[in-house]
């Protein structure tokens, strides 16, 4: 059965605009970005005000990922108007990785997400989305970046074994945001644009089918996130299972909606620094309208920013985006 998230996208009778954009929205209430990061009162009060500034029909918490690493033990680098970073590497060796001790979910900075999802959900009748980071990105993070993915070569069992564990973690985390009334969370994997598509099936793809196996239910969907991944990495991706894919500017996004059925919903792919943080309020809204044309006839299609809104992005050119989505003309039944 369809997650009542899919339903109201395909039954939506116009397409639904949405942007990962709570970092941009932070001049609203005059706060910088290590609020929104260490105070779920600061992230609230960004999301509603973006909520109220733009009328946005999802809302969503902030990508942060790095809170998952540090839940890990990984140092973190917080500057007041930069995103989070993780510095160095945690685990090295398959004795560590043997080790690790899996974190509670509710601790650490991670309950600055799930408050976020709480208050919200209590405040809005639309549909809260959290935010968390994917296995093989998570792995990338404990391990490095370079060194994983020279263990996808090397040394599969190991890795897969590191995979085993973060996917332990994440799964848990996932249904901590359903246990809030979240009706769903998006999952970041953009490391895994870098695999080939056969790696992305191997240390991806099947891990993100076993977190969305427990997680996933009619009012609970785990939306897939990756801002690099290309048209050749689409098929392994939907090895997955799920339900909504988000994707960015190197996605070929015509060409992947072609290759998808209609009941699967296809999600982005707007460039956030080219087009929102340095483009001018014109051009959003010419870009924007040019891809709502080429995708009319798509109704499982969601219009978005392809990846996380840089802070400083003009709110102008948000509002344009807006704008433009919601003057085009639609024509469309009550229901699929």
């Amino acid at each position: 059965m369809p997650s009542t998230l899919v339903d109201l996208i395909l039954n939506s009778p116009h397409t639904i605009p949405m942007t990962i954009g709570v970092y941009a929205g932070l001049e609203l209430i005059k706060a910088r970005v290590i609020d929104a990061v260490t105070s779920a009162q600061a992230q609230t009060e960004a999301i509603l005000a973006m909520h109220a500034h733009l009328d946005t029909e999802i809302l969503m918490t902030a990508m942060d990922l790095s809170v998952e690493a540090e839940l890990f033990g990984c140092q973190i680098r917080l500057d007041e108007d930069e995103i989070p970073t993780v510095i160095g590497r945690k685990i090295t060796s398959l004795e560590a990785i043997e080790g690790m001790s899996i974190p509670d979910p509710n601790s650490g900075r991670a309950r600055v997400q799930l408050q976020t999802v709480e208050n919200l959900v209590k405040m809005t009748d639309k549909p809260v989305l959290g935010c968390m980071i994917g296995p093989f990105s998570l792995a990338g993070r404990l391990f490095g970046f370079s060194e994983v993915m020279e263990l996808s070569i090397t040394e599969p069992p190991m890795l897969e074994r590191l995979l085993d564990q973060v996917s332990q973690f994440l799964a848990q985390y996932a249904l901590a945001f359903r246990s809030l009334g979240a009706a769903g969370v998006v999952m970041a994997e953009p490391a895994a644009g870098l695999l080939s598509p056969r790696g992305l099936a191997q240390y991806s793809a099947k891990y993100i089918k076993r977190i969305g196996s427990q997680a996933n239910q009619r009012h609970f969907s785990i939306l897939y996130h990756n801002c690099v991944a290309r048209l050749l990495h689409l098929e392994k991706i939907l090895e997955a299972g799920l339900e909504i894919y988000h994707f960015s500017s190197p996605m070929d996004i015509l060409a992947a909606l072609s290759r998808v059925d209609d009941r699967t919903i296809l999600s982005g792919n707007l460039d956030p620094a080219s087009l929102f943080l340095s483009g001018s309020p014109e051009t959003v809204s010419a870009r924007t309208t040019e891809l709502m044309a080429h995708t009319a006839e798509y109704r499982n299609f969601v219009i978005a920013s392809g990846c996380d809104i840089p802070p400083h992005t003009p709110l102008a050119n948000l509002e344009a985006f807006f704008q433009a989505v919601r003057s085009f003309p639609q024509q469309r039944s009550n229901s699929v």
